[in-house]
């Protein structure tokens, strides 16, 4: 089960802070984005297990999503994918044709794997290196 929210719910927000902050060490997780991005909740019994985010860029006529957590107890169920395609879902139903991220080189090939192709250079976010990806829906 799933929830999409207009706002960053305290389920979501628990959910990054366990995976973005205690376990990865980023320091700088919340930003103004959070004020009008679409986040998603997933749920299981009850409880947030993970969550993302997705907004349009007017300019570029792009979405970006960004900012998937899966809680380390639940990886290795295919969470990931799964919120792929409720993202990519979602952002067809508005009308959406692509979608831009910024991936942790560590995750490069899982996006890969899902149609996601690279775009421009590595580079450091937070010490940790990131590579710009995209998919035409």
């Amino acid at each position: 089960m799933y929830k999409k929210l207009k706002y960053l719910s305290l389920d979501a927000k628990k959910v990054r802070e366990e995976v973005f902050v205690s376990e990865q060490g980023f320091q700088n997780e919340f930003d103004k984005i959070d004020n009008y991005a679409i986040h998603i909740v997933f749920y299981e019994k009850d409880m947030p297990v993970a969550v993302c985010r997705y907004y349009k860029d007017k300019e570029k006529n792009t979405y970006i999503i960004g900012r998937i957590a899966v809680l380390k107890a639940h990886r290795g169920k295919h969470l990931g994918q799964f919120i792929l395609e409720v993202l990519e879902k979602n952002i067809l139903s508005e009308g959406g044709k692509k979608i831009s991220l910024s991936a942790q080189v560590q995750a490069q090939s899982f996006y890969s794997k899902y149609g996601y192709v690279i775009k421009g250079e590595v580079y450091m976010d937070e010490n940790c290196p990131h590579i710009c990806m995209e998919k035409i829906l």
